[in-house]
């Protein structure tokens, strides 16, 4: 066996590494300006979040029931095809996340890029963002704050359909009389998050 064989033999035999690799990948590809959106998943009290960013900021966060082909579909459909796993890109938010999870942040630094929001949704959202750690709102005041006071339903559409849950807090939106509410990942997760933050919500 000459010592090219024996090199084939001992790859072969070596089991792959797979995030050094997708590393690898991830690098090459932005060094060559083919990384347009980076994805990466953390756990959390929440569950697991999928957790994407472009070069413009934070793009999704997404919760566990949410299906990762489907969430990785959307972004390449709206956003950029160029979607590829690149965990170091994606460690400033989730570093963030986890701080904000553990009571040491109650301000998030990151960017948000506001690709997958559009129209009267982008207004609400934009001022959801605004809405400070510990203190909630209602729907109709997001409403009043996009522009159209009266179209509290259409803010509540926004809000369930909010790509960015927990850094554009839509779990501080509550009913005028305290209710909870909608929320898109379940308002158990709604509930939790307002408790970490000191909020009692009404049970309703």
């Amino acid at each position: 066996m000459n010592e090219l064989e024996q090199r084939l033999r001992q790859a072969e035999a070596e089991p792959i590494d797979r995030e050094r690799v997708a590393s690898q990948l991830a690098r090459r590809a932005a060094d060559a300006g083919l990384l347009d959106v980076a994805y990466s998943e953390m756990d959390s009290p929440l569950g697991e979040l999928l957790v994407a960013v472009t070069p413009r900021g934070l793009v999704r966060v997404a919760y566990e029931d949410e299906p990762e082909g489907e969430v990785l579909a959307e972004l390449a459909d709206r956003v950029s095809p160029r979607v590829l796993r690149a965990p170091a890109r994606t460690d400033p938010v989730r570093r963030e996340l986890a701080s904000y999870f553990a009571h040491r942040r109650r301000r998030f630094e990151t960017p948000v890029d506001w690709s997958l929001v559009r129209g009267f949704a982008r207004g609400v959202l934009a001022a959801t963002a605004g809405i400070p750690y510990g203190e909630v709102t209602t729907y109709s005041a997001m409403a009043a704050a996009a522009g159209s006071p009266r179209a509290y339903r259409a803010a509540g559409n926004a809000l369930g359909s909010n790509p960015i849950p927990i850094v554009v807090p839509c779990h501080r939106v509550l009913h005028a009389d305290g209710g909870l509410g909608g929320y898109a990942g379940g308002l158990d997760r709604k509930r939790y998050l307002l408790e970490l933050e000191g909020v009692r919500p009404a049970v309703r």
